[in-house]
């Protein structure tokens, strides 16, 4: 039996397999954490979080009691605008009700800018404060006079929206934007006017529906859902499902973390101060839609009578530009917010130990080529002059197969039926021209993880989106328009059969024609970026083998001229 061959099967239909689950809706389950949520819902109070009566001291996070969905409440939307976005905040309660994105277009209309919070998938970012005549996020609030927009010489920009006062009790929520930053800090200033200690909570949420995110392909797809991290238990992500079956596990408790919603290239999370006690919460709305808040419970200061007191947490809310998500997860005294964990929202998968240092090489290459269709490319040649040696090896073995194969042929009719002495003749045949049978496999092996593992960082970097390489190629995270690239993959690999020895069995010979098609077609539906690299990969390939198989082929002429 040609084991060769059958390894070579096994490496193509574990390809199929594994690109197939590429294909997938990706779901990781997530770790089992000692904490879960409760599948009962606490009470309510007018649809916002209510303290337990054992949390009501302010060094304690409050239990999350089930929520309802949004009443249609009217009010004022102000729109501040700075050098990276548009953000439209509601007077009613001071949701975060849209946010447009300056430098990235939309999916579908790429004529105009993505949003990221929009009121077509109830996407907002809400808060409030837990307590006695405290705002919350039904709460409609008075806009502050003054300027809404980053002026060019400024570094900030504030808006400020003040609550009713009963009792003498001042609130006032202080959003503030800063120039070059996706980075939104959310201060609630207390001012205790009144003859009592105020103890609260506050509480910050992201609230969606359960719908994929417009333009999403269904061949393609990522992760779309909530997700939290802790020190104790790290990245969790929860799904829709899980969350509408009340079944979602996932850390309710801890002194660190932040909570999210994540998306294809995009996240928001809250990220509350560091070593802030909190507790985490995912709930279902109740309503007519599937609505789901995600969100956490941190205390604020005692405020005694005649004091003021402020709490103030960052809302992160953009792309996942991962040398910012590597800055923000840095602690306060470093430059960041302490948002430990934050660079994982880019999944690249179980292969991430592969993806990762990809990543970060290609990402190298573009600061010096300025295109990332070139760094793929120079990426591309760099990854295959690491692996030369090995491919080296794997070449002339193909190549002293491909020599042989006349003589393996003729072991086949003379042999017939019996299998057992083909083996025998097989064995000595590569024992005396001193040939590995399977160390043409080995260029095959090896690739699998790396091609998988690219394909999961050029699908989850941002940074492709939109980005483009030259003339057709104007977005190397979206598939070819043409379909160019594709089919000079298929070609190459078709060359690349050519250039391979011609398996003696009829039904392998077959197969082996027919996988460059099989590859071909699925890559059809892969991003330009991964077709590119597969590309310029055949194509090196071709030339080292052709090179290879050449000196073999010469190498064994001169030793057959010399024995005749």
């Amino acid at each position: 039996m040609d084991n060769r061959r059958l390894i070579l099967l096994a490496v193509f239909f574990f390809s199929l397999v594994m690109l197939w689950d590429a294909w997938q809706r990706y779901h990781n389950p997530p770790p089992p954490v000692t904490a879960t949520t409760t599948t009962t819902a606490p009470s309510t109070a007018n649809g916002v979080p209510t303290p337990a009566p054992s949390a009501q001291a302010p060094t304690a996070p409050a239990v999350p009691p089930a929520l309802t969905a949004p009443t249609a409440v009217k009010g004022e939307v102000v729109e501040v605008k700075t050098d990276l976005f548009t953000a439209s905040v509601s007077a009613v309660g001071g949701d975060v009700v849209a946010l447009e994105l300056n430098n990235y277009k939309g999916v579908v209309d790429q004529s105009k800018n993505f949003f990221l919070f929009e009121p077509k998938h109830q996407y907002a970012a809400q808060s409030g404060l837990i307590g006695e005549g405290l705002p919350n996020h039904k709460t409609v609030f008075s806009v502050a006079p003054g300027t809404h927009e980053l002026g060019p010489d400024a570094k900030t920009v504030q808006l400020r929206l003040e609550a009713p006062s009963p009792d003498g009790v001042k609130v006032a929520k202080v959003f503030t934007f800063a120039r070059g930053s996706y980075l939104i800090n959310v201060t609630y200033e207390i001012q205790n006017g009144s003859q009592k200690e105020i103890a609260a909570h506050a509480y910050y949420q992201i609230q969606r529906d359960t719908q994929a995110p417009e333009g999403e392909s269904r061949m393609v797809s990522t992760f779309t859902g909530p997700a939290l991290y802790t020190e104790e238990n790290k990245y969790q992500k929860i799904t829709f499902s899980d969350i509408e079956k009340g079944k979602a596990k996932f850390t309710n408790k801890a002194n660190d973390g932040w909570m999210g919603m994540v998306q294809h290239y995009f996240v928001s999370a809250w990220v509350p101060e560091e070593k802030l006690p909190r507790e985490y919460y995912v709930r279902k709305l109740d309503g007519a839609n599937t609505t789901i808040a995600a969100g956490l419970i941190v205390p604020t200061p005692t405020v005694a009578p005649g004091a003021k007191a402020t709490q103030s947490v960052s809302l992160y809310a953009g792309p996942q530009i991962q040398s910012n998500l590597k800055q923000l997860a840095k602690p306060a005294a470093e430059g960041g917010i302490g948002a430990e964990g934050l660079p994982l929202v880019v999944d690249y998968g179980w292969l991430t130990i592969v993806a990762a240092p990809i990543f970060w090489c290609l990402d190298l290459i573009h600061k010096v080529v300025g295109n990332w269709g070139w760094a793929i490319v120079v990426l591309t040649i760099g990854i295959k002059a690491l692996f030369f040696p090995l491919s080296a090896a794997s070449y002339k073995s193909m190549a002293k197969m491909k020599a042989i194969t006349p003589r393996l042929t003729a072991l086949r009719e003379r042999c017939g039926d019996d299998k057992q002495k083909l083996n025998m003749e097989m064995m000595n045949l590569y024992r005396t021209e001193k040939i590995n049978p399977l160390g043409g496999c080995l260029p095959i092996v090896v690739q699998i993880p790396v091609f998988i593992a690219l394909y999961w960082a050029l699908l989850g970097a941002v940074e492709m989106r939109g980005a483009p390489w030259i003339l057709w190629i104007h977005d190397l995270s979206s598939q070819d328009p043409y379909y160019v690239l594709p089919i000079i993959m298929m070609a190459t690999m078709l060359l690349q059969t050519r250039l391979n020895p011609t398996p003696p069995d009829p039904i392998q010979a077959k197969i082996t024609m027919i996988m460059p098609f099989v590859f071909g077609f699925m890559f059809f539906f892969f991003p330009a970026g991964l077709v590119l690299y597969w590309v310029v990969n055949n194509v090196l390939s071709i030339a080292q083998q052709w090179q290879i198989t050449r000196m073999i082929e010469r190498g064994g002429k001169a030793a057959n001229d010399a024995k005749a």
